[in-house]
């Protein structure tokens, strides 16, 4: 249930944020560019402090850890590397999207339309690449969580049979 919603909420910041025909520079795509990165800050942090806290247990109550807490633990420090990297991406995506704004205000010699293009372009290219990330994490996530239901429980003990005199 964790891995899932998890992943739930991974898929929430990338469909937050623009499709490539969609992405139109200006204080709306700011907007969105700053939830979506507190919100994916927040994610990230979580990912980070489950898997200490997962590591802290471990050491303090080995005979505690379960397969099954380890197969949680390794998901979600999985899940944390395209995390990270979407963050990074969305960082991009802020920086290019702060140079269009910046062309904006030149005079247009300054400001050829290659420029313009290039820079939308690569805003476009970043905001993408944050999506195909986030869907990786999210993906990673959800097999962990669908692997994990379907590997078999262990059988109760079985009651020895009567002895009869």
């Amino acid at each position: 249930m964790l891995l899932h919603d998890v992943a739930d909420r991974i898929n929430t910041v990338a469909d937050q944020l623009p499709l490539p025909d969609q992405v139109q520079p200006g204080p709306r795509l700011s907007e969105i560019l700053d939830d979506e990165v507190r919100h994916l800050a927040r994610l990230l942090g979580y990912l980070a402090g489950e898997n200490a806290f997962c590591h802290r247990a471990a050491a303090r109550y080995p005979h505690q850890t379960t397969p099954s807490h380890r197969r949680t633990t390794l998901a979600l420090a999985r899940a944390a590397e395209p995390a990270g990297a979407a963050l990074a991406a969305l960082g991009g995506a802020v920086h290019c999207l702060g140079v269009l704004a910046d062309l904006s205000h030149q005079d247009p010699g300054r400001a050829s339309t290659r420029t313009v293009a290039t820079a939308h372009q690569q805003l476009v290219e970043r905001l993408a690449e944050s999506r195909a990330h986030l869907a990786r994490a999210a993906k990673s996530l959800r097999t962990a969580a669908d692997a994990r239901s379907i590997w078999p429980a262990p059988s109760p003990p079985t009651a020895a049979p009567a002895r009869t005199r």
